[in-house]
């Protein structure tokens, strides 16, 4: 059985890689590059853009537009080898101390051991929501696939089409969901030797300096926001071709997805963590 779907899960990947190749834009257009001089570049006609790290400095860029509400997707490449102390950072936020913020952050390892793939919800400035994961592949390798959808009912986090992690809307029982502070793409590439692997055990080696990440064929089927109002009409519905993002869930096959994921790869969940919160798991457990 775990062969089988293995393969399953690399046709999916295969499946995915060759429809989104299609949509790709332009960094030039889409992106800005924000910080780290020359360690920040793009390439190849726009096709690819890399960030880099060394000991002076790392690098980052962020979206030329903000969004409420979407579905975006962006292949990357990890920092290969001894990544021991990076953080690569690839998330959605918004701005101020009451900030919204949906967040994938790959934490590095020693040659040989897996990366972590750490991610977080903020809502109302208000993180604390922790899942974190390995990999069934090397992301050191070759591009595979983030995404986030962002709808009024869900935000769930996919690697190569595999959900991996779903957080529902549950304002119902007093739990803010992020609906209505427009958030912009942002990703960087930067030293946490004093927490990101083995808890700032493990020190980064400057001796394998530089450091490079690699990013290439991001879409945005999504809503954007602009002049204070949203490209999609007020029934929520987007100019964009690919508009089943807006309502999307986790259907029974997708659900099955997401539960071999978490069986097989999650090694950190906030929702069974008891002596973090002796006082009682937070609602949305």
């Amino acid at each position: 059985m775990a062969t089988a779907s293995s393969l399953i899960v690399l046709l999916i990947s295969f499946f995915v890689s060759s429809i989104m190749d299609a949509f790709a834009g332009s960094f030039y257009q889409d992106f800005d590059l924000t910080w780290g001089d020359h360690r920040a570049k793009i390439d190849d006609g726009g096709k690819l853009l890399m960030l880099s790290l060394d000991k002076a400095s790392g690098s980052g860029f962020q979206s030329k537009k903000e969004y409420l509400f979407g579905r975006i997707d962006m292949q990357l490449k990890l920092v290969s080898g001894n990544s021991a102390g990076t953080v690569t950072a690839y998330y959605l936020s918004s701005q101020g101390p009451m900030h919204d913020e949906i967040d994938f952050e790959f934490l590095g390892n020693l040659s040989g051991e897996p990366y972590v793939l750490h991610t977080n919800v903020f809502t109302q400035g208000k993180g604390n929501r922790e899942q974190q994961f390995y990999l069934w592949f090397d992301p050191t390798q070759d591009f595979h696939f983030y995404s986030i959808v962002w709808n009024p009912q869900n935000v769930i986090f996919l690697v190569d089409n595999i959900p991996i992690r779903e957080f529902k809307n549950q304002e119902s029982i007093g739990v803010p969901f992020p609906k209505s502070q427009p958030m912009r793409i942002y990703s960087s590439l930067w030293n946490a030797d004093d927490w990101a692997t083995r808890g700032g055990l493990v020190k980064t080696d400057w001796s394998k300096a530089p450091f490079t990440a690699s990013y290439r064929n991001f879409n945005d089927a999504a809503c954007v926001w602009s002049h204070g109002s949203s490209s999609c009409a007020s029934k929520f519905t987007s100019p964009v071709s690919n508009t089943a993002w807006q309502n999307q869930g986790l259907d029974a096959e997708s659900r099955r997805k997401l539960q071999w994921v978490q069986k097989n790869y999650m090694i950190y969940n906030y929702c069974s963590d008891m002596k973090r919160f002796p006082e009682g798991l937070p609602p949305e457990c």
